[in-house]
């Protein structure tokens, strides 16, 4: 699923120049986006290799910011699926193919420090952090108190 196709509230349409408002304006994305027409959008990467879908977006409400993404990767209808954290800055929207890029081999992914759904693990714990961004090669926000 895409954020076009996940939006209910006919905030995009798929005009020639990618999404536009339900009006023929443009729409608060590609660039402005809620975040409930995002969650459930596919991850691939540069090789078009499916690597999951974003099941959560993580805000830091004191700096408002989204720092970080919890991927779903693997299982099957939601059952025994693996989750990621990582830094939102990793991902990349892709507009043509309605789905997020992340630049990550597939092998890479299935090894990188994951969670399960009943376990999520203390994002705030700044070493912790720090890790996700070295795993990802991604740089905190200056003055960023999580991912």
């Amino acid at each position: 699923m895409n954020y076009v196709e996940s939006d209910t509230c006919g905030r995009y349409t798929v005009g020639s120049n990618g999404p536009t408002h339900a009006n023929g304006h443009s729409g608060p994305g590609p660039r402005l986006m809620g975040t409930d027409t995002l969650n459930g959008n596919d991850v691939f990467n540069e090789k078009g290799e499916d690597l999951g879908d974003i099941k959560e977006f993580m805000l830091d409400l004191k700096i408002g910011r989204v720092c970080s993404v919890a991927l779903s990767y693997g299982g099957f209808l939601g059952m025994g699926d693996k989750l990621f954290a990582m830094p939102f800055t990793a991902l990349k929207l892709d507009t043509v193919n309605k789905r997020f890029v992340l630049d990550v081999d597939q092998d890479r992914l299935h090894d990188a420090p994951g969670f399960d759904k009943d376990h999520w693990p203390n994002m705030s714990d700044q070493a912790w952090a720090q890790g996700i961004h070295t795993y990802y090669g991604t740089k905190p926000f200056a003055n960023d108190l999580l991912i």
